[in-house]
């Protein structure tokens, strides 16, 4: 409820298989995961979910990989950053794990989930077409300003002004998945 808190969590899943995020020593479940979200729309109008996800980890299946393929597809994050997995010396996952998934197929996974993460937010900064968003003004870049609006969405839009750093309210005339173009 207070102003100065935006409407915007990165809440990551790193994999929707149950075996592959116990191999990961995550702690929860994809149903964990799942009632969180739950309980964060119930509670915060207009949030947006960001995620982090890690595709092609030490014995991930296909169907494993599936699971992960349809809790992107469930949850409709509003940003995915995604990741194949490398060996990072050091770690326990490089001590226990044989990296047994082959760098082609982390490639096509990371290419489909980036692909299904365009169509979802195609659709959801489309639903966001003249509407009027407040942007913290961050910079100027192209001959317009850049900024993030409550939800971390990129804003650009067009003002004479001197703007950096000031909150303004822009209506959004343009729609992609990466940015919102407005005036």
């Amino acid at each position: 409820s207070l102003d100065k808190v935006c409407e915007h969590f990165n809440l990551p899943f790193q994999a929707g298989d149950d075996q592959v995020l116990a191999a990961m020593r995550r702690g929860y479940t994809s149903d964990d995961y799942r009632r969180l979200v739950e309980r964060v729309r119930s509670k915060v109008s207009n949030v947006s979910i960001s995620t982090d996800l890690i595709v092609g980890f030490p014995g991930e299946t296909e169907e494993a990989f599936g699971r992960s393929i349809g809790l992107v597809q469930e949850v409709r994050f509003d940003k995915v950053h995604v990741a194949a997995y490398s060996t990072r010396p050091g770690t326990i996952a490089s001590r226990t794990h044989v990296d047994d998934v082959p760098q082609q197929e982390k490639k096509r996974r990371l290419a489909e989930i980036e692909r299904l993460q365009e169509d979802i937010l195609t659709n959801i900064n489309a639903s966001l077409q003249g509407t009027v968003t407040q942007v913290l003004v961050e910079g100027w870049e192209k001959g317009k300003w850049s900024g993030r609006n409550r939800n971390d969405k990129l804003v650009f839009f067009e003002d004479e002004r001197e703007l950096l750093g000031q909150l303004v309210n822009v209506r959004i005339e343009k729609t992609s998945p990466w940015s919102l173009q407005g005036a």
